[in-house]
């Protein structure tokens, strides 16, 4: 199942539960890029915004923890309506912050840079449900897409694949309509876009170009009406 999840990070701030209704109907998730100023270099929201939101939007929020110290937030996501949190890899500590997003209810994800390799989520693959693969290095909206990331992507895949894992394999950075073919063939399932889709004047018609992209990418060229 291809699942579109614009990221409000490229958002209008300023009218953000308007920029979030305009692409619900195009929508599957909503991507939520959580930036701790120090972890990445740039700060955007907390929970209280994820908080305020939840209260405009029933879609599933997919949280983004870049985040130096994640756990010590984990429990603040759950209570403002995270769905799901993602941490780095990079952070440390990953099984156990795993399990702690899982304890709380949460869907618990792993992140890794670009240049942070398959071996280092290899250990946790069979503790996660969702693994997200960054094709820029995080920290800032509109940079373009890293294509030496596919071989990753496609790594990964088959790590699940193998496993019969059910884990969600999620891409960020830099998609639009032509990556989006890209990570599908490589074997992403849901794809995060923020400029492509917030920058657009009709940002919904934007997800739904993606998306049809997309679709037509997966085995069989499978395209919903």
């Amino acid at each position: 199942m291809l699942r579109i999840a614009p990221s409000v990070l490229s958002a209008d701030f300023g009218n953000l539960a308007e920029e979030v209704g305009a692409v619900a109907s195009e929508a599957d998730w909503l991507h939520v890029d959580v930036m701790d100023g120090h972890f990445v270099p740039n700060l955007t929201i907390g929970p209280p915004v994820v908080q305020s939101l939840r209260r405009h939007s029933g879609l599933f929020f997919d949280c983004h923890l870049m985040m130096t110290n994640p756990g010590d937030y984990l429990e603040a996501f759950r209570q403002a309506g995270a769905d799901g949190c993602t941490v780095h890899v990079e952070v440390g500590d990953t099984a156990a912050l795993l399990a702690e997003a899982k304890a709380l209810g949460m869907k618990a994800g792993v992140a890794l840079n670009p240049d942070t390799p398959f071996e280092a989520v290899a250990p946790v693959l069979d503790q996660v449900d969702l693994v997200l693969c960054m094709t820029v290095f995080p920290g800032f909206g509109g940079q373009a897409f890293m294509a030496e990331v596919l071989p990753k992507i496609e790594q990964v895949r088959r790590a699940l694949d193998r496993a019969g894992s059910a884990a969600e394999l999620e891409v960020d950075g830099g998609i639009d309509e032509e990556t989006a073919v890209l990570v599908t063939r490589a074997g992403a399932r849901v794809l995060v876009a923020g400029s492509a889709i917030f920058g657009d004047e009709r940002p919904w018609e934007a997800a739904r170009r993606i998306r049809l992209a997309a679709q037509k990418a997966l085995p069989g060229g499978q395209v919903d009406s």
